[in-house]
């Protein structure tokens, strides 16, 4: 499916691509989370939105996952275990979604983001866990790279917005090393599910790619800035993001089950 948008909406598109790569850059996120409604937005179908999703994702992460490679911030055996489990994940989940209808991919999403909502929590400084603990969990990170695949392929999501709590939360992974290892989770996840995408015919590929080109602009300016950034205002931005985006993905259920 092809589609042509009016002039007066490329401005959107660059100025919501950028807040996208922004938050990627510091959230671990992807950008999926803000690509996905605001495509939703431009009256593409769900199936075709959240495919489109993942194919502005990949370029997003990617800026990110350079930017914490040079700085030699990643966890080797735990960036490798996550991303792996990420990619094999996502070329599982992304045939099935096909099968899924709309309204239900859009139920998927409000349910994760009620959870993260709940379970999201502020701690103080002196209750984070420290950096050195980060490559100590190959074997459950490999487990969050699963979900990292499965909202990927199933949902055009990066998955950070799930990873990064839970990584932070039940696994103790300092903050700032969930969002570098989410970002490299993102990355892997996004291009398997988008190869499937391509594979299958949907989506659109060059509106993702641009999207995603201008929003890993602002991925890598705020990816090398990650540290300035305190553990507690990460968790409270991303419990904010949660329930604005349960809200949405809720009306846009019902929308569709109305219609």
């Amino acid at each position: 499916m092809d589609a042509v948008l009016p002039w007066w909406d490329i401005p959107l598109l660059i100025g919501l691509g950028l807040f996208a790569g922004g938050l990627a850059g510091l959230l671990g996120i992807g950008g999926g989370l803000i690509f996905a409604p605001l495509l939703l937005w431009l009256d593409l179908p769900p199936h075709q939105a959240l495919a489109t999703s993942s194919f502005a994702i990949v370029p997003t992460a990617l800026a990110g996952l350079v930017t914490h490679l040079r700085s030699g911030t990643i966890p080797s055996r735990s960036g490798l275990a996550i991303g792996l489990t990420a990619f094999a994940s996502a070329l599982l989940f992304g045939g099935l979604a096909g099968v899924v209808s709309g309204w239900q991919l859009l139920v998927m999403q409000t349910l994760i983001y009620v959870v993260l909502a709940f379970t999201v929590r502020a701690r103080p400084e002196e209750e984070q866990p420290q950096d050195d603990d980060a490559d100590d969990k190959p074997l459950l990170l490999a487990g969050v790279g699963c979900i990292a695949g499965w909202t990927a392929g199933m949902l055009g999501l990066g998955g950070g917005l799930v990873m990064v709590p839970l990584m932070n939360g039940p696994l103790t992974v300092p903050i700032h090393s969930a969002v570098r290892l989410s970002t490299v989770a993102v990355f892997f996840s996004a291009s398997a599910a988008s190869l499937q995408f391509l594979h299958e015919g949907r989506g659109i590929p060059w509106m993702g790619l641009v999207l995603g080109g201008v929003a890993a602009l602002a991925a890598q300016w705020t990816a090398r800035r990650l540290d300035h950034f305190d553990a507690v205002v990460l968790v409270r931005i991303l419990r904010g993001l949660a329930v604005l985006l349960a809200i949405d993905s809720c009306r846009r259920a019902v929308h569709l089950i109305l219609a």
